[in-house]
This record gives structure tokens, sequence and C-alpha cells, in this order.
């Protein structure tokens, strides 16, 4: 088998763990596999890097800053490849741009425009393990880029689509992914297989095992990615194709996201063009907007638009549609940063009924009050207080029976037939 391993930065946190790396690598090539490791940067060192920028520069200009950042992962891949050469087995540490990875020229939130992998393969056809340094590669003009947080992530399913590999191991300090943070609740449960979708919802919404961008690469090319700890030798988690068991689950997780800030438009005048001409601006400022709530007056001639952005952007957004507002001839803007996004997950939803109101009723009777909602087909999130957390997790986690093996969660309302309609 052709596989792709990614270790995080707390799996090559130090030199002992960076050994670590390496023996598992040696005995995956030595159980017949060609192995290629991509390695995040040790635990704790982008911070570190970015706490010495802000010493130097109050607003560090970007492209300096990918440049900057992108020595944490060159230091673990070269590391790790000497760890792997001292067990006896050629290895070569690469960077993005010599692996070949090219990437648009948004700096320090860079997206993947394509891959040459021939230097990969070359490399594992001379007997080496390639070992890369993910979360970076190359923009336009040569510029070295990065991928954001979690951008390793999205570099290992990216160069595992590029060459074909069959899989692509992804391991954390966590040994797979679990109903919701065992953290929070001691007895979520591992799931053994997720879908595609499922873990592009869990991970958009707070999910910290996987980056959303590399579930998204995942499911375009049809990579299967298992996670795994890089401590312990323990079954992982599969995340794959949709099947029918995973259908009959209606909720698989819950997720949670703390890192969120609420903007509020007050008083914009209600006519067509406004939200488009606001959100244009928010684009162009590549801030990422999540949930949209607008709410007309009662004269119907001004509205309040809501919207939640990562806590990180928060003052860059606020900044944004400050001036925003103004040309608007809005009445002002408000922030909350105080609030929490919880969220629930399933395939099953697209073929239960009842389950939104089940999340809704378990909120209420827990005197946890929602500021915002927002729906897909397979989620439902709610913005609540960031101080309830916690006692929404756990009591929407009882609620859905979670803890229980798949296929013995009590269903929250009467399945539906293909044509909608209730069961009889």
């Amino acid at each position: 088998m052709l596989i792709v391993q990614k270790y995080g930065g707390t799996s090559v946190g130090n030199i002992d763990r960076i050994k670590n790396v390496a023996r598992r690598a040696v005995r995956s090539r030595k159980q017949g596999n060609r192995v290629v490791v991509v390695v995040s940067a040790m635990s704790g060192e982008t911070d570190k890097l970015i706490g010495l920028a802000k010493q130097v520069s109050d607003s560090p200009e970007e492209r300096e800053m990918d440049m900057l950042m992108s020595s944490g992962e060159r230091i673990s891949s070269a590391l790790t490849a000497l760890a792997i050469e001292a067990l006896g087995v050629k290895s070569m540490s690469l960077t993005g741009r010599q692996a070949g990875i090219s990437t648009d020229a948004a700096h320090t939130k860079a997206r993947i425009t394509g891959i040459a992998g021939d230097r990969i393969l070359e490399a594992l056809n001379q007997g080496y393990i390639p070992v890369i340094a993910g979360f970076q590669g190359m923009g336009p003009g040569s510029d070295v880029t990065t991928l954001g947080r979690g951008g390793s992530d999205t570099s290992a399913v990216a160069i595992a689509a590029a060459i074909r590999a069959d899989l692509c191991e992804i391991y954390t300090d966590v040994d797979g992914v679990y109903t919701t943070d065992p953290n929070m609740v001691p007895k979520a449960r591992k799931l053994d297989r997720i879908s595609y979708d499922e873990m592009l919802e869990m991970a958009s919404l707070g999910a910290k095992v996987l980056q959303t961008r590399s579930v998204e690469f995942a499911k375009n090319y049809n990579v299967p990615v298992l996670v795994l700890s890089s401590f312990n030798d323990n079954p992982g988690t599969l995340v794959t194709k949709e099947d029918e068991q995973m259908e009959k689950v209606v909720v698989a997780g819950i997720a949670y996201d703390k890192n969120q800030s609420k903007i509020t438009v007050v008083n914009v005048p209600d006519r067509p063009g406004i939200a488009a001409e606001m959100f244009r601006g928010l684009a162009k400022a590549n801030i990422n907007v999540d949930m949209i709530v607008q709410n007309i007056s009662s004269d119907g001639r001004f509205a309040d638009i809501s919207f939640t952005v990562p806590k990180t952007d928060s003052d860059k957004a606020t900044r944004t549609t400050e001036k925003i507002a103004g040309k608007l001839g809005a009445k002002g803007v408000d922030r909350r940063d105080d609030i929490a996004k919880v969220s629930i997950v399933g395939v099953g939803m697209r073929s239960h009924s009842g389950v939104a109101s089940k999340m809704f009723d378990t909120l209420a009777a827990h005197g946890i009050n929602i500021l915002m909602i927002s729906t897909s087909e397979i989620k439902v999130s709610c913005v609540i207080e960031n101080m309830y957390t916690e006692l929404a997790v756990r009591v929407l986690h009882d609620a859905f029976e979670l803890e229980k093996p798949m296929g013995q969660e009590a269903p929250p309302a009467k399945s539906k037939t293909r044509s909608g309609r209730k069961k009889a």
C-alpha cells in the first residue's frame, strides 16, 4: 500500500516523540508499505513564532508572517528525517515548495491550487521515506504561503490525492473521532466510521480532530482517512463514503465552538442590495462569515443583521463592518464575544423529523437561551451564551443517547418515507 502519514504538533512535540514517529514510519515501511510522512511544527512552536513577531510589530505584514511561521514545520521535518535515517532507512525532508504544493496568494490562509507530486514519487522509487513540511506551499511569484491553522491536515490529504495513495493516516493526540469531546463528556463514544459529510460538518462546527479543508479534499478525491493516536496502537476512526448503516444513526455527534463572535449591524435601511454590499465587503477583507440572521422592523423600513465570525477575526471584522455600516446609513455596530456555537450532526437527519425540536426542547428544559439558529440537511446549530457550553453539550449527548453503540440510539421521531411523508 501507498500510505501518507500525518503527525500533528503534539506527536512531534519533543525529540522522544519525533523518534516515536520515526519508528512508526519505519515499522509501516517494513510491513511492505511505501510511506510518505507529513509533519506539523512542534507543539507550541507556531504560537512562539507569532509571539516573537508581535514583539517586533503590532500589525505584522502577512507575507513576512508566512515566511516566519513556515519555519516551524521545516524544523520538525528535518528532525524527523534525521530520526528515520538513524534507524537505518533512507529519508529526505522536503518543504512544501520542494514537494510541489502550489497555492493562491492569500497569505496566512492560502488554498492549495495544485500539487506536482513528481519529486515525492521519485523519492519513494529511490527507497526514501519523504518527510514533508505541512501547512505550507508556494504562491504566485514564488512566495512562501501558509494554509491556516490545521493546514498540515490539508497538506497530507491533498498529497495523498495527488500521488493516489491508498490511505491517509492522521495521527493526533486522540485515538479517533468521538461523539463529542471526551474531556467534556467522559462517556463520549469513539466512532468506528463516519461519513465525509458528517466529518465535514463536525470539523467546520468546531471539532478539532480534522481541519475542514482536509475533509473537503478527502471527499472530493475519495481519499480514505484514518484518524489514529500516535501514542498508542488502538484502532482509529475511518472517514469514508456514506453507507446505509450510517443513515440509520440520526445524530452521529455533537460539536461546539467557543471561538465565535457575534456582530450585529443595527437599523440598516431595508432595501435590495444592502446585505450583498455588506457581505461583499467582508469577503474582500478575507473574513469568513458563518451564521447570518436578519430581523425586519415592524414597519419594514429597517433591519438588524447579525452574523458570526471566528473570534480571531473579530477585531478586523468589526472595523470592516463599521466602515460598511457608515456608508449604508446604519445606526451602529454591536459585538458580543461571550457566545458559543453548539451543533448536532448526522446524515440520518435527512430521513427523520423532529430532530431540531428535540434539540430546542432539551436546551429550553435546562434554561439555555438560543440566540441564533442555523440548519442544513445534516446539522442544526445554535448560538448560546458561552457560559452554558458544557451544560448544553452534556444534556444533548444524553438526550440523543450517543453513548450507546451504533444502531441502539433512540430515534427522536418517526422516520420519513422517500416522499417525505411520515410513516403511520
